[in-house]
């Protein structure tokens, strides 16, 4: 990667935590997401190449806030039928403390991913373009909006507890899209 190769950054909403764990998809495949000037999808294998790399896991992208990375066994990556599945262990700082609290009253906006394309990984089809390589910096926490649609954010430390404001915020998502 050149030094001036813009890192990209798409966000996500699956999210799930137990105990210290926070896990879901920081993307998913082939949701098409609306970045303004044009469309954006994912094509299942596109962060294949990029998982044997170190990849952190921030808060809000903040390299200052970090959650987990794949060199110590704190983040795992991997991908599946659905998308980039990720797990992270929370360190007890401030940040996983946060994520951790925010995570419980369903306060997360989503995942978040920050990466470049390398040359021959995207195809575009008039406005839309489908990443079909992707190198991967970064997946993030973020409490703000996602991009792509289609993913969930939760902790799973109470299941029970957990599932009921998870199954009341996915027909929150639901009806808000309907409206939008």
């Amino acid at each position: 990667m050149s030094a001036a190769a813009t890192i990209e950054r798409r966000f996500t909403t699956e999210l799930r935590a137990l105990g210290r764990k926070l896990e879901g998809y920081a993307a998913t495949f082939n949701a098409e997401a609306d970045l303004g000037a044009f469309r954006e999808r994912i094509a299942p294998g596109a962060f294949r190449a990029a998982l044997a790399g170190d990849i952190l896991a921030l808060l809000d992208h903040d390299a200052g806030k970090v959650l987990g990375r794949t060199r110590t066994g704190t983040l795992e990556l991997r991908e599946d039928g659905h998308g980039l599945a990720f797990a992270i262990q929370l360190p007890d700082t401030q940040s996983g403390r946060d994520v951790i609290a925010l995570a419980e009253r369903g306060d997360l906006g989503g995942m978040s991913f920050g990466f470049t394309v390398p040359e021959g990984g995207e195809a575009w089809q008039g406005e839309t373009r489908t990443l079909t390589a992707i190198d991967l910096r970064e997946i993030s926490v973020v409490s703000a909006w996602p991009a792509y649609g289609g993913t969930e954010v939760a902790l799973r430390a109470r299941a029970g507890t957990i599932a009921v404001h998870r199954r009341a915020r996915a027909l929150r998502l639901a009806e808000a899209r309907q409206w939008a």
